[in-house]
């Protein structure tokens, strides 16, 4: 299965769910992340990479634009916020029986974003890599069970 975290810029929130997911090395499933508005190549935010840094997760990342190719590519796209999935929809509308926030795939009724920490001080980027470890520990128990 291929499993695509989008978020805005990638920089912050998708590339951080991609290394907490690839962490847990999971054979059968790759990962990768992209931003709607990425700027190519772009570095990921250096608090982002110290709270992966803190957590013991190596992480090599520049940032990805969202194209065709990762829509294409991914089997899952799992966004950060309802914008972010409404956003893919509007422009690849092929996409949307396998778009969903990360909360709604793990929980139908969850309409909620994940915090976004762009701009925030480090704290705000623990707040948020530990919403991310506990969505992506639900994601696995939902994978497991699929």
């Amino acid at each position: 299965m291929n499993i695509l975290f989008v978020c805005t810029g990638n920089t912050c929130r998708s590339p951080m769910a991609e290394a907490i997911l690839k962490n847990n090395q999971l054979a059968t499933i790759e990962v990768r992340s992209a931003g709607i508005f990425a700027m190519p190549q772009a570095e990921m935010s250096i608090h982002a990479q110290q709270v992966l840094n803190n957590a013991q997760i190596a992480h090599q990342h520049t940032a990805t634009q969202f194209s065709d190719g990762e829509m294409t590519w991914a089997d899952l796209i799992l966004t950060m916020t309802v914008a972010h999935k409404e956003t893919i929809i509007a422009h690849f509308p092929q996409a949307l029986h396998k778009t969903f926030t990360l909360k709604e795939y793990i929980n139908e009724e969850d309409t909620g974003d994940v915090i976004d920490p762009y701009g925030g001080n480090q704290y705000i980027y623990e707040e948020t890599f530990a919403e991310l470890t506990a969505l992506i520990a639900q994601l696995r128990q939902k994978i497991d069970k699929n």
